[in-house]
């Protein structure tokens, strides 16, 4: 598979498709906001999306999926976007049909789209190189049951993806704002694929305790509420980065969720989108093999504003501190059914970067730091 170069270096890729302009979960639903094609939409604006650097996303065929997913699931899956229903007895044996995983019109495409761009996402890195497929991140998704908004699990299909083109050892990261419960079970006990999860503590699913390894593939370190900037930042150098190093990954794999920033509505976190920027720009340089996925985030301006930043980020192009007209249109355009959707803040629509959100290292974080250090003798 060729990837295009530049002095040597291969090209960061980002993945994409129409399908996410065109499809949603349903009115009601939080993933009914636009946030694919906003990302996509911005950084064609800045000039920073071409054809030498955008790929279409390929749906991902059945026995693909059925890497990871049970064929049942995945026929249920099929014929419940054919006849757009599902019976009482598929409800409740695979999770379709929910408030959670409602059956819409693209319910099979959309998702298989999604983990077909994280597929070639690790097929393209395969050689070297970085890529970005900001529909990736659906981190819930178990093997025959649709769970948490999630119908597939696209990082678990990425990571067999490049177990099976033969490397070993392999880092998950994951800064989503909810616990990567659906990973965490398909790696249970693995030598080869190391978990690192950051979450609101006390959050759905509810999993990803502390003292939870996951049968020793698992870091996991929930964090309370408000977390800020600094204590992120603390997060970064004392845990994400030196675990990342011990395991001397040959690719790393980073959910970027957007849900951990202050303005979304399913978490209580209060990251700036600042904090994911460095956490990206401080591990594309730990590995020759860097995919990066998206994740949750259900404020339609911290989402697109945030992940168009990553891709900036992973390029090396100067974030500018005011979006031109054109730029601030596509901001303007967004809109959503909650009161602080019509009374927005001016940085939602006039640039990318939020206001830094620095504050106090709470001691309960600083001690947890520490035990994972200690339990793993870092």
């Amino acid at each position: 598979m060729r990837v295009l170069k530049t002095n040597n270096k291969p090209r960061p890729i980002f993945i994409g498709s129409e399908i996410y302009r065109t499809s949603s979960y349903g009115a009601k639903h939080p993933l009914a906001i636009p946030r694919v094609s906003t990302v996509i939409d911005l950084c064609r604006s800045m000039g920073w999306l071409n054809s030498q650097n955008y790929r279409t996303s390929p749906c991902a065929k059945p026995k693909a999926l059925q890497r990871f997913h049970s064929p049942a699931y995945i026929s249920a899956l099929l014929n419940a976007e054919k006849t757009q229903s599902v019976s009482d007895e598929v409800k409740r044996r695979f999770g379709l049909g929910t408030l959670s995983n409602p059956v819409f019109g693209e319910m099979y495409r959309r998702p298989a789209t999604a983990a077909g761009g994280s597929i070639l996402g690790a097929e393209l890195i395969w050689n070297g190189g970085i890529v970005f497929n900001p529909a990736g991140g659906t981190h819930h998704g178990l093997e025959s049951r649709a769970n948490g908004f999630c119908y597939l699990n696209d990082p678990v299909l990425a990571i067999f993806r490049l177990l099976d083109l033969g490397l070993e050892r392999i880092v998950y990261i994951d800064i989503d704002a909810h616990h990567c419960d659906g990973v965490e079970a398909a790696f249970h006990g693995s030598s080869m694929v190391r978990i690192i999860s950051i979450h609101e503590a006390r959050r759905w699913p509810f999993t990803g305790l502390l003292e939870d390894d996951a049968g020793g593939a698992a870091w996991n370190l929930p964090v309370g509420r408000s977390l800020n900037d600094d204590e992120f930042q603390a997060i970064l150098e004392g845990m994400i980065l030196p675990v990342t190093k011990a395991f001397h990954p040959q690719a790393i794999i980073l959910q970027c969720g957007a849900d951990a920033v202050t303005e979304d509505p399913l978490s209580r976190l209060a990251l700036s989108n600042n904090a994911h920027w460095r956490a990206v720009s401080s591990l594309q340089h730990l590995t020759p093999r860097f995919l990066i996925l998206g994740g949750g985030g259900y404020n339609p301006w911290s989402v697109g504003r945030l992940w168009s930043g990553v891709w900036a980020t992973l390029n090396g192009y100067e974030i500018p501190s005011h979006l031109t007209e054109e730029q601030q249109s596509i901001l303007y355009a967004l809109s959503w059914n909650r009161k602080t959707g019509r009374d927005r803040p001016t940085h939602w629509t006039t640039t990318l970067r939020d206001p830094s959100n620095p504050g106090h290292i709470r001691e309960e974080l600083k001690s947890d730091i520490q035990k994972l250090r200690t339990r793993n003798s870092l």
